[in-house]
């Protein structure tokens, strides 16, 4: 019998990172990857993006378990906040596993979980009518693995982040026996990564890399600041080695770094020793050509470390004159703007930059020449491009197109569609809901678009706010609009600006207040409407406006009611009755029969009058 399929990609296409790949088979829901991305430039203020996993919640009872290509971030990162939802099994290398380990034990819920299970490329995990193996890739971090998923229908291939390099040392190197094998047994689709596919040109070998490295700490003078990601351990090996080549010392920054390096050294995939790493404080006692700084920033992301210490913000270590910023990382086509702002931030503050993209093809990811090679030794029925933008996957598409594979049978997918086999046939069908949940701080999930939107606003036109008090129950202004306006435009200088932004303000809350049919929702939209066209009009900018509506309450209640006491006389005044006891003590005191006086009633002070901010 045949197996009824569905791939569905909840991160990884038509975009860089956050790789979530689901595979249902038979009813049962294989999790490939759990990666998260860094924000792009338009998403202010925030961290990091994870793939929404509605569509799982609803389903968590069909999720067999998470398997793991890599140790990176996009491959990995997301999996504390999966695993605090789904308490499923994670299967990964050794070297995966203990990655995602430093990760999951920093959350306070899973302090307690530890369903991790270790594999390598001769692992083979049978659930009955899914046998699940691995293969070992090329990468930037040690055992990676590409994932199989063997059907009655064909395998189902996923080859995670890979290249290939001839010259890799163990513990990178690409079993291409197996790769043949798979293929030889048959591939219904590959998921293939296409980061580089748009490469044309061959990538440089580690071991040129390494050399490169080793030349530019020889020939700098001052101190070498090494931009690297915090889980490439490749790099920071041929760092380290470079050092140690040119009589540097290597200065680690941040406690991400510090976690990692000790975790692959204890796993033997770093080697150096002991005397190699100084502490900042150390570093006044060397020379500058004695230093090597490694920053790979919060989370493993360089770039914006290197923006504060460029700007004097870093607390222990920042540029200085002399210094060479060596970018050892390959930034997304994304961050083209960021890495230019960041280059011109740091010649401003006296350095220099180098990166080894600059002067050779350095991705770890498969070029155009080993995309094909890969398609060859798997001959897939069908292929599906992850892992890029559109561009990108489209460029894989047609690499495979060159190799003899019908259009028809290659898809180039969304997040939440649904490509589904069932018999014998691929096509997609249904789709479901998958956007973006995004954490700001702390917080996961609670920034959506319009957040952003209002942040993006703020950011380009700033603020407007507009505070009036009103006496509702005279239909009048009581105090005139306050204006205050931050990141809009200089007040001082534009007072006439302001004076009629108070005199439209005030038009359009006195027409609320003269309308029988009074609304606090409508006064706030019409003083926003008649202000937004007269601002747009005067400067061409939207700023967010904010007004403030207060209600005063001048009617006072009176503070001596008069009332009849029990012989159905009237009751004076509290003044009336004061006079009267001070007469009856008079007459006390003069052994003169006093009268007793009416007991006036407690007298009321007049209550202030009551200010409401209205909910804006």
């Amino acid at each position: 019998m045949s197996a009824n399929i569905k791939i569905i990609p909840f991160g990884g296409v038509r975009e860089n990172g956050k790789n979530l790949y689901a595979v249902d088979i038979n009813g049962g829901i294989y999790i490939l990857d759990c990666g998260l991305k860094y924000p792009e430039n338009e998403l202010l203020g925030i961290d990091v993006v994870i793939p929404d996993w509605s569509y799982l919640r609803e389903n968590k009872d069909r999720i067999v378990a998470v398997f793991l290509t890599h140790g990176h971030a996009d491959a990995i990162g997301a999996l504390p906040y999966f695993l605090s939802e789904f308490k499923v099994p994670v299967f990964g290398s050794e070297m995966t596993i203990s990655l995602a380990k430093l990760g999951v034990q920093s959350e306070d819920k899973l302090k307690n979980y530890n369903d991790f299970h270790v594999v390598d490329e001769k692992t083979e995990i049978d659930f009955g009518d899914v046998t699940v193996s691995f293969f070992s890739t090329t990468h930037s971090i040690p055992e990676s693995l590409g994932i199989d998923l063997k059907t009655d229908a064909g395998q189902i291939v996923y080859t995670g982040d890979f290249k290939f390099d001839q010259t890799a040392k163990p513990g990178y190197q690409t079993d291409y026996a197996r790769l043949g094998a798979i293929g030889q047994a048959g591939v219904l689709a590959l998921l293939g990564d296409s980061a580089n596919a748009e490469n044309a040109t061959m990538n440089a070998s580690e071991q040129t890399i390494a050399e490169s490295i080793e030349e530019t700490f020889h020939y700098q003078d001052g101190r070498v600041v090494v931009a690297c990601v915090a889980s490439n351990i490749l790099r920071i090996q041929q760092v380290f080695d470079a050092a140690v080549e040119t009589g540097r010392k290597v200065c680690l920054t941040g406690q991400d770094l510090e976690k990692i390096v000790n975790t692959a050294m204890k796993l033997g995939k770093l080697e150096f020793d002991d005397d190699l790493l100084v502490t900042p404080e150390q570093l006044d006692s060397l020379a500058p050509n004695q230093i090597v700084i490694l920053q790979t920033g919060k989370m493993g992301e360089p770039i914006k470390a290197i923006q504060r210490m460029a700007n004097k913000q870093e607390k222990t270590i920042n540029i200085q004159k002399g210094d060479l910023v060596y970018i050892t990382t390959t930034p997304s086509h994304a961050m083209d703007t960021t890495v230019a702002r960041t280059r011109d931030m740091i010649y401003r503050a006296g350095g220099e930059v180098k990166a080894i993209s600059d002067e050779m093809n350095s991705s770890g990811h498969a070029y155009k020449r080993d995309l094909q090679l890969m398609l060859n030794l798997l001959k897939p029925q069908y292929l599906i491009p992850i892992q890029g933008e559109y561009r990108l996957l489209n460029a894989h598409a047609q690499a495979a197109m060159e190799l003899g594979i019908p259009a028809d049978h290659i898809f180039i997918l969304a997040k939440g569609d649904v490509l589904t086999y069932a018999n014998g046939q691929m096509g997609l069908g249904d789709g479901i809901d998958v956007s973006d949940t995004m954490i700001d701080g702390i917080g996961v999930g609670d920034i959506g678009n319009i957040v952003l939107r209002d942040r993006k606003v703020l950011a380009d036109d700033g603020i407007f706010i507009a505070v009036v008090t009103i006496d509702r129950k005279k239909k009048q202004i009581v105090a005139e609009p306050k204006i205050t306006s931050r990141g809009f435009v200089y007040v001082k200088a534009n007072k006439d600006l302001m004076q009629e932004s108070a005199q439209i303000i005030s038009k359009a809350v006195q027409n609320n207040l003269d309308n029988k049919e009074f609304d606090w929702g409508h006064l706030k939209q019409d003083v926003r409407e008649h202000l937004s066209h007269y601002l747009f009009d005067q400067t061409h900018r939207r700023p967010v406006i904010l007004p403030v509506i207060m209600e005063v309450n001048q009617h006072h209640r009176r503070t001596t009611p008069k009332g009849k006491g029990k012989d159905g006389k009237e009751v004076g005044s509290a003044k009336e009755s004061k006079a009267k006891d001070t007469k009856a003590k008079e007459g006390k005191s003069a052994n003169k029969p006093a009268h007793k006086a009416h007991r006036s009633r407690k007298h009321h002070r007049p209550e202030k009058a009551a200010a409401t901010d209205q909910k804006k």
